[in-house]
């Protein structure tokens, strides 16, 4: 076993670090000249069901980037099959299902998971890593009830939800025994992903920002109140994250988790100002990976600077790598925060 560096999960719990440690969102893959290759032969489910492959694809920004965390390889798709969702990942468009949530019996019939027998690849590929590969720690993930929802009832990827707040306002109950079942699943499967060896979790609220803040606390708040509840027990660090969703930035920090991910929209001075005062994580808009490098080294002291006002920052982006982005402003850019921070 490695020597482990636990700098991101003591950054996590608001422990003074000696640098500001970095992990990109969707840091594995995309963006790899090596990652490509691979899709070329594998669609995204088939590395994710091949332990080795997937190991070494959540491995490989840690190594070229020098970055103090790995995320694994996965889509927040992946355990959907388990319950009875006819998923597929549709190159160009993303998740399409073919059965889509229409009515409380619909919901009545999905089951639930059993992940050492339904994802036990998923399971396989943690041991994989966090026994033998890595030496920083391993965050698992999983999708949030609402951006699930929004998936199984819109059939896809959708730009403004329309179906999904229908279905909340109209049928509240078959919402509500919806989020119960997400709930159900997401627990399950982030104890498993725990249980393999994942030393932190995210939760990943996408597309929550479709929400105003009353019907969060209506009608998503709760559910994530018991996730994160259960999953305290585990002991092990808690992230909560999503695209556009500011205005509830103060509502994820009233949860039982302790990290607020901040988007690109909300500067982390702000978010400090508004009585933020756990971890926060963030927040560089991935586009600037594609301005020239002094742009990006400006707008990355200007997040330090905030950031190291307190102790309790991990330098991420406001979402995930696009695949234009060139490996080597990753590399230089980790180099830049750690070398930065430590003065």
């Amino acid at each position: 076993m490695k020597q482990m560096n636990d700098t991101f999960l003591r950054a996590a719990r608001g422990e003074k670090t000696d640098y500001t440690p970095v992990w990109y969102m969707r840091q594995a893959g995309r963006s790899q000249p090596e990652y490509r290759k691979i899709k070329e032969k594998y669609s995204l489910f088939e590395i994710t069901h091949q332990p080795e492959l997937c190991a070494y694809v959540t491995r490989l920004p840690v190594e070229q980037y020098d970055v103090d965390a790995a995320i694994l390889y996965k889509d927040i798709m992946s355990p959907l099959p388990s319950i009875g969702v006819d998923v597929e990942i549709k190159s160009g468009i993303g998740p399409v299902i073919d059965n889509p949530i229409r009515t409380t019996a619909d919901v009545e019939k999905l089951g639930e998971i059993d992940p050492e027998n339904d994802v036990p690849y998923v399971l396989n590929t943690i041991k994989l890593l966090t026994q033998e590969q890595l030496s920083v720690p391993l965050i698992g993930f999983a999708g949030a009830p609402f951006t699930m929802a929004s998936y199984m009832i819109e059939g896809g990827p959708s730009k403004n939800y329309n179906k999904t707040k229908a279905f909340m306002y109209a049928e509240p109950q078959a919402w509500f025994a919806l989020m119960d079942k997400l709930a159900n699943m997401t627990v399950t499967y982030a104890k498993a992903q725990i249980k393999a060896g994942a030393s932190a979790f995210q939760i990943f609220d996408s597309w929550v920002g479709a929400l105003n803040i009353q019907d969060y606390r209506t009608f998503i708040k709760p559910v994530m109140e018991k996730i994160f509840t259960e999953l305290k027990e585990e002991n092990v660090p808690l992230i909560m994250f999503g695209v556009g969703a500011s205005h509830l930035a103060n509502e994820w920090h009233d949860l039982p988790l302790d990290v607020v991910g901040l988007d690109w929209r909300l500067p982390i001075k702000e978010a400090r100002e508004r009585g933020i005062s756990k971890t926060v994580m963030g927040n560089l808009d991935p586009a600037i990976l594609l301005a020239p490098w002094e742009v990006i080294e400006d707008r990355a002291k200007e997040i330090l600077d905030q950031g190291m006002e307190l102790p309790g920052h991990i330098f991420n982006l406001g979402h995930g790598v696009f695949p234009q982005v060139n490996p080597d402003t990753l590399k230089r850019l980790a180099s830049f925060v750690h070398e930065y921070s430590a003065r």
